[in-house]
């Protein structure tokens, strides 16, 4: 027996990876985040399959579902939505498997950022522009940013941010990077990245407020910021320049 913690990727049923789709195949038990990951996913289980909603499910309930399997010897698909390593709540159940001497192993999944850029087509990483990415979010109502992690710090890097869990909190991101990164900063908004409603609102630190109260947009996006997504001139890279030393296999 052996759980498989699996990312089920941002949305799109075919941007689940062949390892999730076999590990789900292959479970007699599948514990799934309802609220996020589509039903298609689920198409992948066996017929007879325990299927299990743990959107509404107390930490304790989905162990005791996992504890109840592994009694019988049965494997369990836990499936998540994005990619397992960022803001999955996987590491708490890992260490109650742990406790529990239950095995376990992980499948990476598609992430919201990754997705977000492929529905703009666009690299996040440009030469003499950007250079670092940084994942983040806001404190809402979930668990509170530790110090140092706030916007305004991060913001002073000048990286280009991908800014999770946090639309609710437009007001927030705007008011705290706008002296950072100036009003005409370009800014996207990605509401459910790769699903069939997603939708794209591109604007600035100035402007993007005003734009998402007038969509609705409440849940479910990805705030992007940064130089990189504007429209700036940028050199090219030294991996395929043709002054590179191709001898030297370090570089890649």
């Amino acid at each position: 027996m052996i759980v498989h913690f699996i990312g089920a990727g941002p949305g799109a049923p075919d941007l689940l990876t062949l390892r999730g789709r076999d590990y789900i195949h292959n479970s007699s038990v599948c514990l799934y985040a309802g609220s996020l990951v589509p039903k298609a996913i689920l198409a992948h289980a066996p017929p007879d399959a325990r299927i299990v909603d743990t959107a509404e499910m107390t930490l304790e309930e989905i162990i005791a579902e996992i504890v109840e399997a592994h009694a019988k010897g049965l494997d369990v698909a836990r499936i998540h939505s994005g990619d397992l390593s960022i803001w999955s709540t996987m590491a708490e159940q890992i260490r109650q498997l742990q406790q529990l001497g239950i095995p376990y192993d992980v499948t990476p999944g598609v992430p919201a950022f990754a997705a977000a850029a492929a529905a703009l087509n666009q690299e996040l990483t440009l030469p003499n522009i950007a250079q670092t990415l940084i994942l983040t979010r806001t404190s809402t109502r979930s668990t509170p940013m530790p110090a140092g992690e706030d916007l305004t710090t991060l913001g002073r890097t000048g990286a280009t941010l991908a800014i999770h869990l946090s639309i609710t909190n437009l007001d927030q991101v705007t008011s705290q990077l706008l002296p950072l990164y100036g009003e005409d900063c370009p800014v996207i908004v990605v509401f459910r990245a790769s699903w069939p409603d997603e939708r794209i609102l591109r604007g600035t630190l100035s402007t993007i407020h005003k734009m998402i109260k007038e969509s609705g947009i409440d849940r479910n996006a990805l705030i992007l910021v940064g130089k990189s997504l504007g429209h700036s001139p940028f050199g090219e890279s030294y991996l395929y320049s043709a002054a590179r030393d191709r001898t030297d296999a370090s570089v890649e």
